[in-house]
């Protein structure tokens, strides 16, 4: 016992002396990339292991393997979901008996770890740390045939199989070899339910674990750069349309053709849509209406009456479709004027319309504004 408690000595001793020399040589984290709390990590880890009982615990040492997921939420605290367990040995020595068997476990618990170096350092990174580790949990062992098979010798071991707590207290020295691994060796001691083995006054036996490992560290966010920024005023040239007004001159005429004998409109919807919109489009409107008759057909006489019956009806089909009869100005010529050389088209009511049009001509002319531009510097 006295041999057991002279080695953790030893080695909480280096441990602190190597927490202390990791903390003075360690750099700042002004130089990273990325921030190095939070992050996660999955560790695995091998050792040896001894029970304390009333045997001789050097002759009770086994091997153990670990296995661990958590992570670190601040540069102090972190946490972990941590699985021990292969071998193990159990022993009773008294007067009457000296007895020593194997069997297996495993050890699930839930562990708080404190970083003492960030904890009383002034920095939040170190490539060195030391942790302090506490939690509980539950430990299952199993193959305990020896044990049972002399459980009239050990009456509190009686059970092949047993589940039962665990508590835990210890510390790491964990050495950063590269941002996503580190070395590590862990001493902890787990406070178990009391086993097959030792005691059988039913008190808790003392276990301790001593272990080498490699953590993987993962889940690091990008390091938020203090960004500086200014302003300055940048100017913009663009092409801009401008409008000059004028007043044009609009005038459109259509030819209304008849058949012999006849004074009505042919096709007159068209027509009238057109003047209509021709209107619409102009201003200060005048419409005159001149309506003639061909030369070979009938006599001058009868010429003339066709001639007037054509400019009247085309004024009151313009009046119908809403142009006001005062812009309208109708004359009648009969055969006296042949506009056309053509005899057939002389047969015709020429209508005139003349406006005034508001049109705006476009030309492009150079134009600047200035804008105020935030334009990042670091």
């Amino acid at each position: 016992m006295n041999q057991v408690k002279r080695t953790l000595a030893i080695a909480a001793l280096a441990m602190g002396v190597s927490a202390t020399v990791g903390a003075q040589t360690a750099t700042t984290d002004d130089g990273l990339d990325y921030k190095p709390y939070p992050h996660m990590f999955l560790g695995v880890q091998g050792g040896a292991q001894t029970t304390f009982t009333n045997y001789d615990n050097m002759k009770l040492i086994t091997p153990t393997t670990s296995l661990s997921f958590g992570a670190f939420f601040t540069p102090v605290v972190g946490a972990r979901l941590h699985f021990n367990g292969w071998q193990n040995k159990g022993g009773f020595k008294d007067a009457t008996q000296d007895f020593k068997y194997d069997y297996k476990y495993v050890t699930s618990d839930l562990d708080l770890m404190l970083n003492l170096v960030t904890l009383f350092g002034r920095k939040n990174y170190y490539p060195v740390n030391l942790y302090l580790i506490g939690g509980i949990g539950l430990n299952y062992a199993w193959d305990n045939d020896d044990a049972y098979a002399n459980k009239a010798y050990m009456p509190k071991a009686y059970e092949k199989d047993k589940l039962f707590h665990n508590a835990r207290v210890g510390a790491m020295l964990d050495w950063n070899l590269h941002k996503n691994l580190s070395l590590n060796l862990e001493v902890n001691a787990n406070s178990l339910g009391d086993r097959y083995n030792s005691k059988s006054n039913g008190k808790d036996d003392w276990q301790l674990n001593a272990q080498v490992g490699l953590a993987v560290k993962f889940g690091y966010k990008k390091k938020e750069v203090k960004e500086e920024w200014a302003t300055r005023i940048d100017t913009i040239w663009y092409d801009d349309v401008a409008l000059t007004p004028r007043v044009e001159d609009g005038t459109i005429t259509w030819n209304v053709f008849y058949k012999i004998r006849e004074s009505d409109f042919n096709d007159p919807d068209a027509q009238l849509n057109a003047i209509g919109q021709f209107l619409k489009d102009h201003r200060e409107c005048k419409v005159t209406i001149k309506s003639y008759a061909d030369v070979q057909t009938g006599n001058p006489k009868i010429n003339m009456g066709y001639s007037k019956q054509r400019s009247e009806k085309a004024v009151k089909a313009l009046v119908d479709a809403g142009v006001d009869k005062s812009i309208i100005t109708a004359e009648y010529f009969g055969d006296t004027v042949q506009p056309f050389a053509e005899n057939d088209k002389n047969r015709v009511s020429i209508i005139t319309a003349t406006g005034l049009k508001d049109v705006k001509d476009k030309y492009t002319v150079k134009k600047y504004r200035t804008k105020e531009v935030r334009y990042r510097v670091k």
